[in-house]
């Protein structure tokens, strides 16, 4: 071990090492592809359903469509937050991220394949410790590549219309330290702060980099890149070994 290198972490694990991963998969029984995702402490329940429509915008284009929603739990956090349903509208926050969970799995979904309908991805918050987000990502990736082999099945489509893997981590800076899948207290101490969505080929998605505290230089973003992609061929791995070839 290197200790000069390697500082531990409150819980343990060396900072290019992810929080125990566990898939438990058909979590929903009527959702065409549903996965419970627990990395450490967060836990995201990602349902895949299908729609045999499209939106407006895509009519008798002969493509489909994939979106996604996204929400947490009251308590899913330390303290209760209001549902948006409640507040009447949803926020900004959780625009974004259903925004961005939306956005990657048509990364790599060929929507000409899927031919006129829509795959509404959900993913419901029900524990959040840092990393929500990427989690998000990463499971729901599993729900839609699910959801496309019940279409298979049924002799809808011929193949899983996927054209890669894709997971997604968090990484930052606490300490002067570069760590991956930061915990919420991690998270809530760092420098800074990032996350990324790879496909399984090593191709960019997404990157979303904030400088929290002081800005940084672009070793320090090579090294965050180079430092999430290990992790992300972890989690890729993973999703071989759950859904198989592609």
């Amino acid at each position: 071990m290197n200790h000069g290198m390697s500082l531990l972490r409150q819980d343990g694990r060396m900072e290019g090492q992810i929080r125990p991963v566990k898939i438990s998969r058909d979590f929903i029984k009527y959702a065409e592809g549903s996965v419970l995702i627990e990395m450490g402490g967060t836990k995201v329940i990602c349902t895949a359903s299908v729609e045999e429509k499209v939106p407006p915008f895509l009519k008798d284009k002969g493509r489909g469509w994939v979106t996604a929603e996204y929400a947490m739990l009251p308590r899913a956090t330390q303290d209760r937050t209001q549902r948006e349903a409640v507040k009447g509208r949803q926020g900004g926050r959780t625009l974004e991220i259903q925004r961005l969970v939306g956005r990657s799995l048509r990364a790599v979904t060929d929507m000409a394949e899927m031919g006129e309908r829509t795959v509404w991805i959900d993913c419901d918050v029900i524990q959040a410790d840092g990393g929500t987000r990427t989690a998000s990502i990463t499971g729901a990736f599993i729900a839609l590549a699910d959801a496309f082999a019940v279409l298979k099945r049924k002799n809808l489509i011929k193949k899983r219309p996927l054209t890669d893997y894709l997971a997604a981590i968090s990484i930052g800076k606490v300490g002067g330290q570069i760590m991956v899948d930061l915990a919420y207290e991690e998270d809530s101490l760092a420098e800074v702060d990032m996350n990324l969505v790879m496909t399984g080929r090593g191709r960019y998605v997404e990157l979303q980099g904030t400088a929290e505290r002081a800005p940084f230089e672009k070793k320090d973003l090579d090294e965050f890149v180079a430092v999430g992609w290990r992790a992300i061929q972890d989690l890729v791995a993973l999703q071989k070994e759950l859904v198989g070839s592609l």
